[in-house]
């Protein structure tokens, strides 16, 4: 199959560039970079209810995505990396507030 072939079929996929369900997903990537770079921030200012938010809406929409019909794998795949990412920072906030328990002790 020629790249022209591809890049054709690519194009006119049901989820493919001219619809929604290729742009909505390419922007969504925004929050999961967002949340990769607050990664550097301190533990104690993650917000607990954003990480759960972020997290709870990545297990969802990716459960999603792999329920529709044709699959939207890069629905599936930003949404995972975002129930990840919201995962491990709030991690990294009950790791620091086990931290600050263990101290006043």
């Amino acid at each position: 199959m020629s790249a022209a072939t591809k890049l054709q079929a690519f194009w006119n996929h049901p989820a493919g560039p001219k619809t929604i369900h290729f742009w909505a997903p390419a922007f969504k990537w925004g929050i999961t970079f967002a949340n990769i770079a607050d990664m550097q921030r301190p533990a104690e200012k993650i917000s607990t209810p954003q990480q759960c938010a972020v997290t709870l809406t990545g297990l969802i929409w990716t459960r999603y995505s792999t329920q529709i019909s044709p699959i939207n794998y890069n629905l599936m795949t930003v949404n995972a990396f975002m129930a990840v990412t919201g995962l491990y920072q709030l991690s990294r906030k009950f790791r620091y507030e086990m931290s600050k328990k263990e101290a006043a002790v």
